[in-house]
């Protein structure tokens, strides 16, 4: 797995970019798959499945139900981009916390702002069903203090992101893409978080998608 993430570093960064000005960021479709978080020492963060409503920009990711690495994230988020609030769920002890959401970049989509890099074949482009065809988009953090770069396909499924902060270096991988919404209910706030107060921020702390692997 290591490798497969030099080899797409070493391809983000030596690539031509064929950037020009027709080229704008595309919208993902609604998505059921699977998310790998895993930073560039190898260290699987979090592995889960999530439901994303594109439209209403909607999120919910599930992480560590069945995955075998113990030092990864046990998480269940629920966000609310557009509303700016995200619930952390726990099923198991029928806990949830109401939180406001700082940030509402997330790997799922391309933000408006992000700027074309380029136009790269996996594989092998000259081999029927060996290759596919990607584009690459880059930008910086809201607050100037990190830079990601997404890949997706034509059809804008999302496949990579990486994420460079000045404190780590992590990326988020997906897989086995559905292009719907396969359980509309995960979508819907739990009975438990009902009436839960918003929880004021300490100060200094950034809530967001990403921040909860940083």
């Amino acid at each position: 797995m290591f490798a497969v993430v030099s080899l797409f570093v070493l391809v983000c960064l030596t690539a031509k970019s064929h950037a020009d000005h027709h080229h704008h960021p595309c919208h993902s479709p609604n998505m059921t798959g699977f998310m790998t978080v895993m930073s560039l020492k190898g260290e699987v963060k979090a592995y889960g499945s999530f439901t994303y409503d594109s439209m209403g920009k909607k999120l919910r990711f599930r992480s560590n139900e069945s995955h075998p690495v113990n030092t990864s994230l046990g998480l269940d988020l629920l966000m609310f981009f557009e509303e700016g609030i995200f619930y952390e769920i726990d099923s198991k002890n029928q806990s949830c916390e109401k939180k406001k959401l700082h940030c509402t970049m997330h790997p799922l989509d391309i933000p408006d702002d992000a700027k074309f890099y380029t136009t790269v074949h996996t594989g092998s482009p000259s081999i029927e069903g060996e290759g596919l065809k990607v584009s690459i988009w880059t930008g910086t953090f809201t607050d100037s203090k990190g830079h990601y770069s997404m890949s997706v396909t034509m059809g804008c499924l999302p496949i990579s992101t990486f994420y460079f902060t000045e404190t780590t270096t992590f990326l988020m991988s997906i897989m086995e893409v559905e292009t719907e919404i396969k359980d509309p209910d995960l979508l819907v706030v739990p009975s438990i978080c009902h009436g839960q107060p918003l929880e004021e921020t300490p100060e200094g702390t950034v809530n967001s998608f990403l921040h909860e692997f940083m």
